[in-house]
């Protein structure tokens, strides 16, 4: 397969790391897991991320590979760190004082990492795709090689003054050939082909004006290649765009605060949007886009900190964090709440889900300032402990019906060992 051909299956078996990883069976059943029992943690990260030569460093968000071979982990250190999944013993960990294991790849950027995102089409199996595009302060859109660590170019954007203007995010569309990236009022879209200073430019401020103002630090695309594109606002809106020519079809009011992360559901017919100090993800229905479904809650009123939330494969439950170190399940069916866990005592940045195993990932941590000792405000607050700037991987139960037909999953198995509901150790 090569970069950028629109729809092609990857349907390749690649081996890593004891994982057998099918990376795109359209046949495949998923796991249905269970969220009234709490996950155990499998791995933990924590100490190479302390070790750096930031004293203050803390985790800012992670995303699965969309082949679900590893995970790609941004800190504050400007460094983006990856991790490729290894084998569980089944029983879970507790906090380690070493971590679980090294990480494969370590990414060094020149300034604050603003976004990034994996190539869709990504497959270890082809290494050609094994890559993922990054957004920096002062700096132009940077496509890193995750399999050496070399850059393999650049995009680059001008303002009026002929200097390189930095976006706030980064994304693919769904063919793989274009990268849209959001700036200042307006979206450029760069040939993923052509490096270099080549783009198209669109205002999302119009003369009059309307439109979508602000920073626009989010973006996704419909998962059903309708052709709509999600881009959230630091103006606290959320905007409906047509991806081929970038028409605004209409713009969403309601969050308290700026919008830090959109997300459609597996059908496409909702979509998700959370913001800064806003403590809910709002769920807009699509169709009839004028009103508010439901309100999703979450500890987040308190923290300037962008909170990335997440669906299961399955399109049913979604996952997110807080402040608490808490993270919360929810049925996207009623929009009511299933079960938490703590994961943390601190700030949980991030919450992804493996793209096809009932799994997850989290990353936990904030910035920190020194506080006098004799500061007794917000006696109340969580106490927040410096080796929970970390990230950690959790695995969900699932029921016993599919856990032994696991084997029979079109080819999709895993060497990790899940626990069934009643207790029972089984390898999946």
């Amino acid at each position: 397969m090569t970069m950028g051909e629109e729809g092609e299956t990857i349907a390749i078996a690649e081996e890593n790391n004891g994982l057998i990883v099918d990376s795109g069976e359209t046949n495949s059943t998923w796991r249905a897991m269970r969220f009234d029992v709490s996950p155990y943690r499998t791995h933990h990260f924590s100490k190479q991320f302390r070790a750096s030569r930031n004293p203050n460093n803390f985790l800012k968000g992670l995303k699965w590979s969309p082949d679900g071979s590893c995970f790609l982990a941004s800190s504050e250190d400007n460094t983006l760190t990856l991790f490729y999944l290894g084998e569980s013993n089944g029983y879970g960990v507790t906090i380690p004082e070493e971590d679980s294991y090294g990480a494969s790849l370590v990414v060094n950027e020149g300034e604050s990492v603003y976004d990034f995102c994996w190539y869709p089409y990504m497959s270890v199996s082809d290494p050609l795709t094994c890559v993922f595009a990054t957004t920096t302060r002062d700096h132009p859109i940077h496509l890193w090689d995750s399999s050496s660590g070399e850059l393999r170019c650049t995009y680059r954007a001008y303002d009026a003054m002929d200097e390189i203007t930095a976006a706030f995010s980064v994304g693919f569309n769904p063919g793989g050939n274009k990268i849209f990236a959001g700036y200042n009022s307006s979206i450029r879209v760069f040939d993923l082909h052509r490096p270099g200073r080549d783009f198209g430019q669109y205002s999302t401020l119009q003369k009059n004006k309307e439109g979508q103002a602000g920073i626009l630090s989010t973006l996704a695309f419909s998962p059903t290649n309708s052709g709509m594109l999600a881009v959230g606002s630091y103006g606290q809106t959320t905007g409906i765009y047509r991806e081929d020519n970038m028409e605004l079809l209409y713009v969403l009011h309601g969050q308290e605060g700026g919008v830090t992360h959109v997300q459609f559901s597996k059908d496409g017919n909702y979509l998700y949007t959370g913001g800064r100090k806003d403590p809910y993800i709002l769920c807009w229905d699509m169709r009839k886009s004028v009103e508010i479904v439901y309100k999703l809650y979450r500890a987040t009123e308190n923290t300037n900190q962008r909170v990335f939330f997440d669906i299961d494969p399955c399109g049913r439950h979604l996952g997110t964090g807080g402040q608490d170190g808490l993270v919360h399940m929810y049925d996207l069916q009623t929009g009511n709440w299933v079960s938490g866990y703590q994961a943390a005592s601190d700030t949980v940045n991030a919450f992804s889900f493996h793209p096809y195993l009932p799994m997850a990932a989290t990353s936990s941590g904030h910035r920190r300032f020194a506080i006098p000792d004799d500061d007794d405000e917000d006696k109340n607050n969580v106490e927040l402990k410096a080796d929970e700037n970390c990230v950690s991987l959790w695995s969900f139960y699932v029921t016993s019906e599919e856990n032994t037909s696991d084997e029979h999953n079109n080819g999709l198995a895993s060497n990790s060992h899940n626990l069934n509901v009643t207790g029972e150790e089984e390898n999946a």
